[in-house]
């Protein structure tokens, strides 16, 4: 199967910057897309940073203290590194006063920043830190397999291992919470589906694998949507929490905040604490598909009034990657992959394929969504 002809016309939205790179965009008669619109009427709405949210995030903290009542910790906070989960971690600790376990999932990417922040952070707020290793073999050959099926989402095998691990953890120890990061104030905007399928689809992740692959996953931690969307939060009672969608949260006052208190180091962009997540949404997407997530990130600042037009076009004008940085980083990619830089480059320079070119549960992702929309369990667009 080919990817289909999505050639249009370009256009860029007047209010935020995503634009036709997003090949299922759409605009109303006065030039605002879709992902406007659907911030402005349903998520918006339905979100609550005052009184009501702060309420009900308190009801939520009692909930978690008593469930953890009598442990070494109440709930568990996956932590990248990055500005979401490390801020969530302050919060947690000192103004909820919670006992998180701060989880880390080590792939085998993470930058020497984001060990220096996690470390920061587990030693300033007398933390607890688990760390689980992805067997470095078949996260190689896994993520080798993504790179040679010429799919956008090269970055899945990461993702999907992080997941996968927390969930599995939570249920071995019978953790009813799982806190994360995620929120509507930097992300209200989702990365197009063509630019970032499912994560969680392992059904794509294994027919990737048996095409590509040489080695069998016999240890690497693998979920569905049926598992962690129905059978950890409805039958094991494990729910996945965002409680800085509860709170006020502008990511300069939270970055100002833990470099201020912690030492904390910033990163050039979202995302950048992994090296190969840097490598892939700096260069890979934007040269190889044209996706640019910056587009996402600043249209969602712009919407929640972090970041004007001007300056994310300003921003957009300028490459996300630097030339040297970029050299390096492609070197380190290639070598850590076991190939050369000249094998790297074929797969940069091979056909463009889709999700839609193999095995996955899309039909069954887009049921779940629409149904969890109509019961109001979800809010946002197209992912």
């Amino acid at each position: 199967m080919s990817i289909p002809n999505t050639a249009r016309p370009y256009q860029i939205c007047r209010n935020c910057v995503m634009d036709t790179s997003d090949a299922a965009i759409s605009f109303d008669d006065t030039g605002l897309c879709d992902h406007c619109r659907t911030f402005h009427t349903e998520i918006l709405p339905n979100w609550d940073t005052g009184e009501q949210g702060q309420a009900r995030l308190s009801t939520l903290v009692e909930k978690i203290k008593a469930a953890g009542e009598g442990r070494d910790f109440d709930c568990i906070l996956g932590v990248s590194g990055g500005i979401d989960s490390s801020y969530l971690a302050y919060v947690a600790k000192i103004q909820l006063k919670l006992r998180p376990l701060i989880f880390h999932v080590d792939a085998g990417w993470n930058s020497q920043e984001a060990v220096n922040n996690i470390e920061k952070l587990i030693d300033h707020l007398d933390l607890d830190l688990y760390t689980h290793v992805i067997d470095w073999e078949e996260m190689r050959d896994l993520q080798l397999a993504f790179f040679k099926a010429g799919v956008p989402h090269i970055d899945t095998p990461q993702d999907h291992a992080f997941f996968a691990t927390m969930y599995q953890f939570a249920l071995q120890h019978d953790v009813k919470y799982i806190l994360t990061g995620a929120n509507y104030s930097t992300e209200c905007i989702r990365n197009p589906l063509e630019w970032m399928y499912y994560q969680s689809d392992e059904t794509q992740l294994r027919d990737i694998h048996r095409r590509f692959g040489s080695r069998p996953l016999k240890t690497f931690p693998t979920t569905s949507i049926l598992r962690h969307k129905i059978y950890l939060p409805y039958v094991k009672g494990i729910k996945v929490v965002r409680p800085l969608n509860h709170l006020p949260y502008l990511k300069a006052d939270a970055i100002k905040l833990l470099t201020e208190q912690i030492g904390w180091q910033p990163y050039p962009q979202k995302h950048f604490e992994s090296r190969f997540t840097r490598f892939y949404e700096g260069y890979w997407l934007p040269t190889k598909f044209g996706y640019d997530t910056r587009r996402v990130q600043y249209s969602s600042l712009i919407l929640t009034g972090q970041m004007t037009r001007d300056e994310a076009l300003a921003a957009l004008a300028m490459p996300a990657h630097d030339p040297e940085t970029l050299t390096r980083d492609f070197e380190y990619v290639a070598t850590k992959l076991g190939i050369s830089p000249k094998e790297l480059t074929s797969y940069l320079e091979a056909p463009n394929k889709s999700y839609r070119d193999y095995k996955s549960q899309q039909p069954l992702y887009a049921l779940g969504a629409a149904a969890m929309r109509s019961f109001g369990l979800e809010l946002g667009g197209k992912r």
